[in-house]
């Protein structure tokens, strides 16, 4: 007689997949989060970012609120101008804050790729996912908030109205773990949109052939938000007298945002096509694989100069303030309206301040985790032979070919902007143009500065080349 052998039971019941799934990811992040030593730069930049953009985050809406606190003819004015710079920073936070979220992005795909080759499940690859970047962001997020206790009594030196903001600056307690909160979800929320690729083509992932793609539709996106932009603001007029002052200082928050988010969107197909006709017209090895380099990943390369091109963009905003303030002659007005000019011009020296701050963050810390994660190229190269003078200014070239023109092409989007509002004679005050100027250079030796110190990276990974590998 022949046994029969009962059927094995199910591994698992469908209904308690999502519970053995998160169990599971719980178990694996201690393992997952061991790094090797050459990791512990790349833990520690988006660490360094979150923290960075919580206290800016904090000290701007402590700024803000400090202007939403007066009451007299001249709160309105306060409040629209705190509103514009509010915008003008909360847009390249927020880009800083997802970039961060990415920073450490392809060798997290590599690892959770190499599980799910082995066979865990979506739901474990999510929830491993959320957990690393929420453990991140919320670690970087408290430090950020130190930070702001640092900054802010420092913020309240600044004179506004004749006062300093003094304990103005400090926001209510409870901001505080709302700002962390936000943080972490919008790490989490990064961080789960790039899972896509992990999920479906793993091996693709694990063995880096994935093309970097940067879609035409973004161009039809920004020159759409262009045109309605610069459409709204010819009505500006009307839709003041149809709703007030709200509705002109939410038209103009509107614009202003929607545009910096426009030219978020556009970047990374700018950079892919210049970098298609570097390698096609391209004489010298440095030129070729500088385009190669941006080909591989145009987002990556755009988030690498997207700091000055916001800074571009905001430079001109403040520009345009401080030439008005210098035109405007303060014969006969009274006092609060003489502070008013001042004001004007300390808020855009502030904004503007701020803007750098991000950028540096920005700049540093994406160039280098760009490094890090070309460490097996590099290696590569070195085996075949390529001198490492040629990689340094192959890597130069790819962060500044397409610098000029995404700085020039923001300024000019803010210009053509603000052109219906300010008229011609604004652009061309020589405030005006010393302030774009510096601005422009500025923002040039901070990417330099930051290619230079990225650069230092490469003999450390060289010297380890089988760390890379």
């Amino acid at each position: 007689m022949t046994a029969t052998t009962p059927a094995p039971a199910p591994s698992a019941v469908p209904g308690a997949r999502p519970a053995g799934a998160l169990a599971t990811a719980v178990h694996l992040a201690p393992l997952f989060r061991r790094r090797r030593d050459d990791d512990r730069l790349a833990t520690a930049l988006p660490v360094a970012s979150f923290a960075v953009v919580t206290a800016l985050l904090l000290v701007v809406l402590g700024g803000a609120q400090a202007f939403f606190g007066w009451d007299d003819d001249l709160a309105s004015t306060y409040e629209t101008l705190a509103v514009i710079a509010v915008v003008l920073l909360l847009v390249p936070l927020a880009t800083v804050g997802a970039s961060a979220a990415r920073l450490a992005a392809r060798r997290r795909d590599e690892r959770l790729a190499s599980l799910r080759l082995l066979g865990a499940t979506t739901g474990t690859i999510t929830a491993l996912t959320v957990l690393e970047a929420a453990v991140t962001a919320l670690v970087g997020a408290a430090l950020g908030v130190v930070l702001y206790a640092v900054l802010a009594p420092l913020v309240g030196l600044l004179h506004f109205r004749g006062e300093a903001l003094g304990a103005q600056m400090w926001v209510p307690w409870w901001w505080l773990p709302l700002a962390v909160l936000g943080v972490a979800l919008l790490a989490a929320a990064s961080a789960v949109v790039g899972l896509r690729a992990v999920v479906v083509t793993p091996l693709g992932v694990r063995t880096r052939q994935r093309p970097g793609t940067a879609h035409w539709v973004r161009v039809v996106i920004a020159v759409g938000v262009l045109v309605v932009g610069l459409g709204l603001m010819q009505v500006l007029g009307v839709l003041g007298e149809l709703g007030g002052i709200v509705a002109i200082v939410g038209t103009l928050a509107a614009i202003f945002g929607g545009m910096l988010l426009a030219l978020d969107a556009l970047g990374p197909w700018f950079v892919r096509v210049r970098a298609r006709r570097q390698a096609r017209k391209a004489q010298t090895v440095p030129r070729l694989l500088a385009a190669r380099m941006v080909l591989e990943d145009p987002k990556a390369a755009w988030r690498q100069v997207s700091g000055v091109a916001m800074t571009s963009f905001v430079g001109v905003f403040g520009a345009v303030g401080l030439a008005m303030a210098d035109m405007t002659s303060t014969e006969g007005m009274d006092a609060d309206e003489r502070w008013l000019m001042q004001d004007v011009s300390t808020g855009v020296l502030v904004t503007v301040a701020v803007s750098f701050l991000m950028v540096a963050c920005s700049v540093g810390i994406n160039q280098a985790a760009s490094t890090l994660d070309r460490a097996a190229v590099h290696v590569s190269l070195d085996r075949l032979g390529v001198p490492r003078d040629v990689m340094s200014e192959a890597s130069r070239r790819a962060v500044m070919s397409a610098l000029w023109m995404v700085a020039g092409g923001s300024a000019l989007c803010a210009a053509v902007l603000l052109f219906p509002l300010v008229g011609m004679a604004i652009f061309v005050q020589p405030v005006a143009i010393v302030t774009a100027l510096a601005v422009f250079a500025l923002g040039f030796l901070a990417v330099r500065g930051a290619a230079a110190l990225s650069a230092r990276l490469v003999p450390g990974i060289l010297a380890r080349p089988e760390r890379a590998l």
